[in-house]
């Protein structure tokens, strides 16, 4: 049976949305607008209820002491009792604005910001060992 994946790239104003279902097809989702902490939480679980997701990769900064510290904490605030990951997502927002280039008047709409989870959650499946 394949585990369905989810990924979410954690920002100020808007949290990127990624799925894969099955065979290493990630597809960004529409990106959750976050008005406070507990708003964007029970969107998060009531996503990762939706699709039925086994493990939830969260993009996580290196590079960003106060950034981990945040992520941490809203982690924390999720329902979701099954497996959650952390995944290196340095540059992951920049690489996706690298794709989007000449959609810039998009910029605020939560696209990039999904194609960084997606590109979070492609890390996370390059990186696993490969299952059978």
């Amino acid at each position: 049976m394949n585990k369905k994946l989810a990924s979410i790239d954690i920002g100020l104003k808007r949290i990127g949305t990624a799925i894969c279902l099955a065979s290493n097809i990630v597809t960004p989702k529409t990106a959750i607008l976050r008005k406070n902490r507990n708003q964007a939480a029970a969107e998060v679980d009531k996503f990762l209820n939706e699709w039925e997701i086994d493990t939830l990769v969260v993009g996580y900064p290196k590079s960003s002491d106060e950034m981990q510290r945040r992520i941490q904490h809203f982690v924390k605030l999720l329902n979701f009792d099954k497996e959650i990951v952390f995944q290196n997502e340095d540059m992951s927002s920049v690489e996706a604005e690298e794709l989007m280039k000449g959609d810039i008047k998009y910029k605020r709409d939560g696209r990039i910001d999904s194609l960084a989870a997606k590109i979070i959650l492609e890390r996370y499946l390059t990186y696993l060992p490969q299952q059978q």
